[in-house]
């Protein structure tokens, strides 16, 4: 079952094509009309999410055992998931390098086959250089599997273990109903909060579309406090010489 958002863009793309078959002379002008009479599907009420706050955040990654091998991986997992904002993890390690002296995803394959480069924390990264050195592997992908003995095995991860991962420790934080993905809705707020630019912030996400962005950062306008109250250059404002 497809979200309406979804439907919604692939009936406009169905319309468009119907829109330029006509005007070729492909299909029949009234089967067209028809075609774009379609009326979309029906969006009921808005799915928000939960958020961390910075505190829940920070406890959140550092919850995992860092003396385990598992909790390593944890720990790195988690990290990544809040400190770059991804939707899924199988990241390889040809996916980070330096860029403008600094860590990042690179050439990351996203959501529509979108290419993005993430910058990555350097606290991100030392979570991964702490696994890596711990499952002792550096090529293939970052993230592998790990047995009760603390044995690391198999060549990569599935997003079921992803949600336990997220589900247990969030557990142990007192969070209930805790998603990845809410991991990166906290990352787009937590940026926001600091003082990063919206736009920034939606390179950071690779959504196409600002106002996705503001979705998840839970945004809504202030009327109180309205951002055009202190611009500084009202008849009262001082003058600087």
């Amino acid at each position: 079952m497809l979200a309406p958002g979804t439907i919604n863009v692939r009936l406009a793309a169905v319309r468009r094509l119907a829109y330029e078959a006509a005007d070729t002379g492909l299909l029949s002008p009234d089967l067209a009309a028809g075609i774009r009479r379609v009326k979309g599907a029906k969006k009921l009420g808005t799915r928000l999410g939960n958020w961390l706050t910075a505190d829940e955040a920070r406890s959140l990654w550092q919850l995992p055992n860092m003396h385990t091998v598992k909790g390593k991986r944890d720990r790195a997992i988690l990290a990544v998931l809040l400190g770059c904002g991804l939707r899924r993890i199988d990241l390889s390690f040809d996916h980070i390098q330096r860029r403008e002296d600094h860590w990042a995803i690179v050439d990351l394959v996203g959501k529509g086959g979108h290419i993005r480069t993430v910058p990555m924390p350097a606290w991100v990264k030392q979570t991964i250089d702490d696994w890596q050195a711990v499952a002792q592997i550096t090529h293939g992908r970052i993230f592998r599997c790990v047995c009760r003995k603390g044995v690391v095995w198999g060549t990569e991860i599935t997003e079921k273990v992803v949600w336990h991962v997220v589900k247990e420790y969030a557990e142990r934080l007192g969070v209930s109903k805790l998603a990845p993905h809410d991991l990166r809705r906290s990352c787009a707020r937590l940026c926001h909060e600091s003082g990063g630019e919206l736009e920034q912030i939606q390179f950071l996400l690779g959504h196409v579309s600002v106002q996705t962005t503001e979705k998840y950062l839970g945004c809504r306008q202030r009327f109180r406090h309205a951002v055009n109250d202190r611009l500084g250059i009202g008849p009262d404002s001082a003058i600087q010489p």
